[in-house]
């Protein structure tokens, strides 16, 4: 299936809920330190509920090391600092979903080495960006439908 990566996620209840949602799709979650919490916060485990036990979970220690040994060609950038809409993006089983932080998204020394892999969610001028769990589904579930039609 695909692969989430939260690049140093600050709200426990939103990597809970992603985690929720890796579960039920399959997807493993990628962790990457440093974290705003401990992954053995009650807060994360009441988010994620009774699933969190069930989820495939990698923690990184640095983005430097979850780079060093993934494969480039496979990211997907989400970021609201580049135009091109997720759903002009060719997802494949495999690929990595990246994702960054609540308050400050992907580095930007990251988003311009990997522009062209890099995705936005449209949105009105009024909102200036979606919870992270959000995105997470809206993203993967397009993933889900190119690759698998309706999932059932």
């Amino acid at each position: 299936m695909f692969n989430i990566v939260l690049v140093n996620p600050q709200i426990p209840p939103n990597t809970g809920n992603i985690g929720r949602i890796c579960v039920n799709t399959g997807a493993t979650l990628h962790l990457i330190k440093p974290l705003g919490f401990s992954i053995d916060d009650k807060a994360i485990k009441r988010a994620g509920l009774d699933y969190w036990h069930k989820l495939n979970l990698k923690v990184w220690e640095s983005l430097d090391e979850f780079l060093a040994v993934t494969p480039h060609e496979c990211y997907h950038l989400a970021t609201t600092k580049v135009e091109k809409p997720y759903f002009q993006a060719q997802f494949k089983p495999g690929d990595y979903l990246l994702f960054g932080s609540e308050t400050q998204g992907l580095p930007l020394w990251l988003i311009d080495r990997f522009k062209s892999q890099a995705v936005t969610i449209p949105m009105t001028k009024e909102g200036r960006s979606l919870n992270l769990a959000v995105s997470v589904g809206i993203i993967l579930y397009e993933g889900i439908r190119q690759n698998f039609g309706d999932f059932g």
